[in-house]
């Protein structure tokens, strides 16, 4: 048990604090909805009912798919994209799909190497973009989710306010889904240019997110 512990604790530690952040995020957020609802003369609502509703899952969606739009952006950008002096960036003379050898694939793959690896036609070419794939897959999953609760959310807000309810369609070309996508798409854009750049010049000891202390600062594609 130990040494699985130690073998997998990134994961096991990132679980467990997405778990924990995602309680007291159902928490705060019921807090929050409750307080809106007296403001407007509206009984509360039990934790479980906020957990079903169209507002916790529209939370919840919507900072999803800006993260995964952030991994499949990131994952298949970097195939070609460079950025000199960064541990984020790979090396300036590697840019593009690199060679079978250096991807152990096909007759260069080794007996460690998965079975697709070795295969030719679609498997080969399905595995070597899986990573990308599964991160774009879970994007739009999520960025559908977010339109679908956030229809339901807007809905309850138009009734309301005795207005009339808008279809998905209609809800997707509204100023409110546009914000609540783009205020996240910004941040995590921002995020992603921010490891990449200040990498360059900054340190952090013993972590693969950096370069050693002591490489220079035009040193490319290298980690700590």
């Amino acid at each position: 048990m130990k040494r699985f512990v130690r073998e997998n604790s990134l994961g096991l530690v990132f679980g467990l604090l997405f778990l924990v952040v995602l309680v007291g995020q159902a928490f705060a957020g019921h807090a929050d909805f409750n307080q809106m609802q007296l403001s407007e003369g509206l009984p509360e609502v039990s934790l479980g009912r906020y957990l079903t509703s169209a507002s916790f899952a529209t939370d919840v969606a919507e900072n999803w798919q800006s993260e995964y739009l952030q991994f499949f952006l990131y994952t298949f950008l970097t195939v070609w994209l460079l950025q000199k002096g960064s541990p984020e960036s790979k090396s300036l003379d590697e840019a593009g799909l690199e060679s079978d050898r250096d991807q152990k694939v096909g007759q260069y793959a080794t007996d460690a190497s998965p079975k697709w690896a070795r295969a030719a036609g679609w498997r080969r070419t399905l595995l070597s973009n899986s990573l990308g794939l599964v991160m774009g897959l879970i994007f739009l999953g999520s960025w559908l989710a977010q339109s679908v609760a956030g229809v339901a959310a807007y809905n309850e807000e138009q009734l309301g306010d005795l207005q009339d309810p808008v279809s998905w369609g209609q809800y997707v070309r509204e100023p409110d889904f546009w914000n609540r996508t783009l205020q996240n798409w910004q941040s995590e854009l921002l995020a992603v240019a921010s490891i990449a750049i200040l990498a360059i010049y900054l340190r952090q000891r013993g972590s693969p997110q950096s370069k050693p202390v002591g490489a220079a600062h035009t040193d490319t594609g290298i980690e700590g």
